[in-house]
């Protein structure tokens, strides 16, 4: 099925309107298949962002490519998140759930919280690992509860 314009603004632009666990499981699909390749620059270019002034420029060319990147792949994964947030909505309202958004919420948040624990090293100086894995467990955990509860449970 192909995605047109008015198809797209309603799975991933508004939240209002019901879905079924296929339209889910396509919709949260597609979401993934932009945001994979987008991590795997990022994890390339992530290392070019920890430089030393002392040993290196500041405006070589590619720290300066991968601040640039880091402003497109954040737009890139907020509008993400608020796409998965609106596609949620509707399966969690067409589950008969009470507070949709609010359900639909949770993962983007998890995720987000576990994002900026591992970006809190960059600006605080080294974090244990035991810091950064309870938001990393809760993101997971997440994850896996909104997979099974939209794209697995009947």
């Amino acid at each position: 099925m192909a995605l047109d314009y008015e198809r797209i603004n309603f799975l991933y632009r508004a939240e209002q309107g019901r879905i079924d666990r296929e339209t889910w499981r396509r919709g949260a699909a597609a979401l993934l298949a932009i945001l994979a390749p987008l991590t795997l620059i990022w994890a390339f270019l992530a290392p070019y962002t920890a430089h030393d002034l002392a040993k290196t420029p500041l405006f070589a060319p590619q720290i300066f490519a991968a601040y640039a990147y880091l402003m497109f792949y954040a737009g890139a994964v907020l509008l993400a998140g608020v796409s998965l947030v609106n596609l949620s909505a509707k399966r969690f309202r067409a589950r008969g759930a009470k507070a949709p958004i609010a359900l639909a919420s949770l993962l983007p948040l998890a995720a987000f919280l576990a994002g900026a624990a591992h970006v809190w090293p960059s600006l605080a100086g080294p974090v244990p690992v035991y810091f950064l894995l309870p938001f990393d467990l809760v993101a997971l955990a997440a994850a896996v509860w909104t997979i099974y509860e939209l794209g697995v449970r009947e």
